[in-house]
């Protein structure tokens, strides 16, 4: 399993982001008082963070056993029952030894990045903590367990913190949100229903569990799914319907076996979607600050309009509450002047709640040069460095922990793993444009005492003394490797780059492919020893 070391083009990407808020952004979110009405400021730790993994649900559904399964063992200061065990949130973090640390140090840690968890307050922080353990999946993604979702008024209010907006504000933080349900119990609760609600904006990062699927057998598990995805129709308000991953996560037998071999390419599949989170992360860091700078933008435009309608000399608490009041129409007009998308505007009872806290009279008119600075970033710089991100992440290195029985391992590829393309009989079948070539070695070995071994294959599907992308397409595609994995080794093999594989540039494709059979990564560049004579 790869650790998590940014290489050098993702690091730069990064720092420059960082450059690019503190310089552009930033200064308009301070002007206009963005972090009051949304989310705080964001901090250097937030920029370079892991990836995180959010798990919600009701009390009882297995969020904690979930966690414990990914991870192969224990973790400090789990919980784990049939009554509602764990009454905080909690970050699964990496770390040189086992042990609890207190919210209000995560809170104030500069290298972590739960700064802006206190605004919540106290009440809030000593219901917050992080375990912290060695795991090598932790050292490519953190996860974060919260408390089971409860029915009941009392119980909610009990909490002492507001925990639809925590939820908020971790799911816009998070990479991937993973909600659990339970097969026996698929009510959805008001406070869980309130939850879900909290996650818009991020419909694309949600994922379900519908999980201890094996203690029902295939009729009822039919069932079951149907009922799922009805209460999820009327919970989610999106006409796209969200991933469901069937199973059972523990560490114990199943119940029934009807449905193992399901359960077993449901786990591949989910593994997969938290595999391809590392390589993911930067782009998905340029997605939300892609997102944050359009919502300061709107809002910014908000209060500049509300600045602009205020009088001069008397009436200001008359106008303001009369401004308040007809917010609605205040957004549409902003809208029809400065041509803003609809989806860009924040909810209006919400907003008229954190406006109320303010005199507009105290606000700033439009100072466009923070405006089009946002802009130019958004339209200009941000693609500058989407361009500027690697298209393979060679500087994941591979291995992997122990796999305890019954699980599937988060194997973090060093590739990624694009749909296969259709190829031209002249191009490399498995894609183009191979990233750049990190320097790697492979050692030494004869090139000679593998010709006789792999030319009775050549001769077979070579013309004219070369082989075409189109004739290697199946040969090679025959050995069961990963398209990713297919497309690199051409890319490598094709030393001279026409699109074609003489003799020499087939040993090669071939002796490539039989040691990543034997378990080796795909080198990055050839070993001038591994280059023909000639080319």
């Amino acid at each position: 399993m790869a650790s998590f070391e940014k290489d050098a083009a993702t690091m730069r990407v990064i720092a420059e982001l960082k450059r690019l808020y503190k310089t552009k952004i930033l200064p308009l979110e301070q002007l206009y008082k963005f972090d009051v009405f949304n989310s705080p400021h964001l901090t250097d730790a937030e920029f370079d963070s892991k990836p995180q993994v959010m798990l919600l649900g009701q009390y009882s559904v297995g969020k904690t056993t979930f966690i414990r399964y990914l991870l192969g063992q224990d973790f400090p200061g789990q919980r784990i029952g049939p009554e509602p065990t764990t009454d905080r949130f909690t970050a699964i973090i990496d770390g040189p030894d086992e042990r609890v640390i207190p919210g209000n140090a995560l809170a104030v840690s500069h290298d972590m990045p739960y700064r802006g968890l206190e605004r919540f307050g106290v009440a809030f922080l000593n219901r917050f903590e992080g375990a912290q353990l060695p795991n090598q999946v932790l050292k490519n993604i953190t996860l974060i367990d919260t408390p089971g979702v409860l029915s009941g008024e009392k119980q909610r209010v009990a909490r002492g913190y507001d925990f639809c907006q925590v939820c908020t504000w971790f799911a816009g933080r998070a990479d991937l949100i993973i909600l659990l349900f339970d097969a026996h119990k698929l009510d959805i609760s008001d406070e869980f229903r309130n939850a879900i609600d909290s996650l818009k904006g991020n419909d694309d990062k949600i994922r379900c569990i519908l999980n201890k699927a094996d203690q029902v057998d295939r009729q009822k598990l039919m069932r079951v799914y149907g009922a799922l995805m009805w209460s999820l129709g009327k919970v989610i308000k999106s006409p796209e319907v969200l991933r469901v991953y069937i199973g059972s996560f523990w560490d114990q037998p199943l119940m029934y076996e009807d449905n193992a071999q399901l359960f077993e390419m449901e786990e591949k599949d989910l593994m997969r979607d938290l595999k391809d989170l590392p390589r993911n992360s930067a782009v998905r860091k340029i997605n939300e600050l892609v997102k944050r700078v359009r919502l300061a933008k709107v809002h910014a435009y908000i209060i500049g309009h509300l600045k602009e309608q205020m009088p001069v000399m008397m009436g200001h608490a008359k106008k303001q509450a009369q401004l308040i009041e007809t917010l609605p129409t205040v957004f549409r007009s902003v809208m029809k002047k400065y041509n803003l998308a609809p989806g860009d505007f924040p909810d209006i009872a919400e907003f008229q709640k954190s406006l109320a806290e303010f005199d507009f009279s105290k606000f700033q008119v439009i100072k466009q040069k923070y405006i089009d600075d946002a802009e130019h970033v958004m339209s200009t710089e941000f693609p500058r460095l989407m361009e500027a991100l690697p298209r393979s992440l060679d500087s994941y290195a591979t291995g992997g922990p122990p796999v305890p029985s019954g699980h599937l391992p988060i194997v973090y590829d060093v590739k990624p793993t694009p749909a296969f393309a259709v190829a031209e009989d002249d191009a490399n079948p498995w894609g183009d444009d191979a990233a750049d070539p990190v320097a790697a070695k492979v050692s030494g070995w004869a090139l000679s005492e593998y010709v006789s071994q792999y030319k009775p294959q050549f001769d077979s599907i070579a013309k004219n003394g070369l082989v075409t992308g189109g004739a290697a397409k199946k040969v090679l595609g025959a050995s069961g490797l990963p398209v990713a994995n297919l497309r690199d080794i051409w890319n490598l093999a094709d030393v001279d780059s026409d699109g074609n594989l003489d003799l020499h540039e087939f040993v090669i494709a071939m002796f490539l492919i039989d040691m990543v059979k034997q378990g080796h990564a795909v080198p990055a560049a050839l070993d001038p020893e591994m280059v023909p004579p000639g080319k």
